[in-house]
Order: C-alpha cells, then structure tokens, then sequence
C-alpha cells in the first residue's frame, strides 16, 4: 500500500493555533522524523533527485513551459516590483504576484529586448509570470535566491559578500531597471490599482540535468517549482482537491499554502488518518518547511500512554 506525503510550511505558519483532541490525540501517538535541513530548496530535495546533483529550476521550469531547455543554460529574470525605503530598497512582488497578462509582458519584454540581445543572453516569456535568458551552456550564471525567500527583504543584502551578482549582471539589471521604470504600461497598471514592474529578479540559474527521479507515483500541487520538477520526473501531475482523497494516485501532496490548522486537520489529516485505519493507506508522513515531520502508521492508534499534542511545534 501506498505512503502519502504532505508537503507543510514551517510550524511556525500555523502561529498559536492547536488542533482539536482528536487530531492531538492522533499526533502525539506519531512517530517523529529525524531532524533534516531547513528551507524550500532542501525540502523537495528530499522527495525529488537531481543528477548532477544541482539545482537549475529555471531550465527545469523553462523544459516544462517550452520544451526547449536542452543545449543551454537558463536564468530566471522573473518581473519584479522593488520599492525604495529609507535603507535600501526592497522586493514587494515578483512573478504571477504581479497579475500580467500576456499582452502585459510582451509590452515589457519588446523594450528589454535590445538591451538582452546586445549583451548576448536573449529574453523571452513563454509564461507571462515566468521570464527567461538564454546563455551559452557553459556560462557563468550569478548566484541567487528564490523569491519566496526574499519577498520584504533589503536588496542590498543580495548585492554584497559571497552571494553578490557580479558587475556583469549588476550593470544589465540596472539598465533593465531604468527601461521599466519609464515604460507606460506602468501608469496603465497604477491606474488599475496594480504595483509597477519596474525590475528583475535573476534566479535558479543552470542547465537541464541529465536525470530527474522522485519515488513517488504521482504530486498534486498548484505551485509551479514542483509542478516542473514532477513533470521533469516523468510522473504525473494533479490538481489540489478540497479534502484527502484516498483513491488519488497521488502520493506528494502538497500543502504549503495552507496557513488554517484546524482545515489542514479536518480536510487532510484526520481523513488521511481514517483511511489508514481502515487499511486503503500503508503509512502517512508529514514533511515541514523547517526539518521537522511526523510519520503514521496504522498500530500507533493503540499507543494510548502518549499525550496528545496539540501544536506541530513541541
């Protein structure tokens, strides 16, 4: 029978709340996970393996928006909105958080256009959320960082130290910036109560690796690094349901945007939970954000010694 895992936020998500006495009861009779290594990346990294042994989303995501990754090397330019404040300057929104349209991005990407072929790493948007430069397989690509992890942080803290963007970069993005922010389509879209585009964010750069694997039968998800990653693997991928359907074939179920404790126990859990009781489920894991997880399995319903727990924090 199959193991399902849900994919979780950190613990920290969920705040204060507590699940009810049934899903307690149900938690603090469950076996804990050794403690693995914190963050997005790391997390799917546990279910999905990279050869090389990598992590080159973009050409992963552009194989899954395009088809056309092999033979080079990608960079995410995804469009951003970055606001300056008294210290710096800071990333508010990038990506599908900005809401453009296709006829949006092509307004965008036919005055960046120039710029990016002169410098010999041409752009493009097959998806109007989720840019692209092309460059040589074997070129230098900066370092980055997802935008999830750097949502409300100071730029500057990605401009300086080891993980600084070379002057290359620094100089195309700065010139990018200025184009942007003096494009017209920005006055349309405050008049529509939306942020401008007035930047990049250059991340996940690197080439399509040679292997993708992952040891579960199918994901559902809506978010669109593991929506790529499971297309890459070759396994199928399925819409997020309301509630825990046993007869998926669905075996990654992912949950990271859940931030309602007590739902993730009422639609996910305890239904989960049910079916494993009844023998239609071999084992139930629970994997977080931040290294910690929970394992289930059908005899440690007897384990009536243990407290119950109502937090994913203790």
């Amino acid at each position: 029978m199959a193991t399902v895992t849900f994919l979780l936020p950190a613990a920290g998500a969920f705040g204060a709340q507590r699940l009810r006495q049934e899903g307690a009861a149900h938690l603090g009779r469950a076996d804990r996970l050794p403690s693995a290594t914190a963050g997005r990346q790391a997390q799917l990294l546990r279910h999905f393996r990279l050869l090389p042994q990598r992590w080159p989303i973009a050409a992963i995501s552009r194989q899954a928006d395009a088809g056309d990754a092999a033979g080079a090397a990608w960079l995410r330019a995804d469009p951003a909105w970055v606001r300056p404040d008294i210290n710096g300057a800071r990333l508010l929104a990038c990506g599908q958080d900005l809401q453009l349209t296709a006829a949006d991005a092509e307004a965008l990407l036919k005055a960046l256009r120039p710029v990016f072929g002169d410098a010999g790493c041409p752009i493009d948007a097959p998806h109007p959320s989720r840019w692209y430069v092309r460059l040589p397989a074997e070129a230098g690509l900066p370092p980055s960082i997802p935008p999830a992890e750097a949502i409300g942080t100071d730029l500057a803290d990605h401009l300086h130290g080891e993980d600084a963007i070379p002057r290359r970069w620094r100089a195309l993005l700065s010139e990018a910036q200025i184009i942007l922010h003096n494009h017209p389509l920005n006055a349309e879209r405050a008049g529509r109560g939306l942020g401008p585009v007035n930047s990049l964010w250059f991340w996940g750069g690197g080439v399509l690796p040679d292997q993708v694997d992952t040891a579960h039968a199918g994901v559902m998800t809506v978010e669109e690094e593991l929506h790529a990653l499971a297309l890459a693997s070759g396994v199928p991928v399925m819409e997020l349901p309301a509630e825990f359907d046993a007869d998926s074939a669905a075996t990654l179920i992912d949950l990271r945007a859940l931030r309602d404790l007590r739902l993730f126990a009422d639609a996910w859990l305890l239904p989960a939970l049910a079916a494993l009781a009844g023998g239609r489920l071999g084992a139930l894991k629970l994997d977080m954000e931040d290294g910690a997880g929970y394992s289930f399995g059908p005899r440690q319903r007897w384990r009536f010694w243990r407290d119950a727990q109502a937090s994913l924090t203790q």
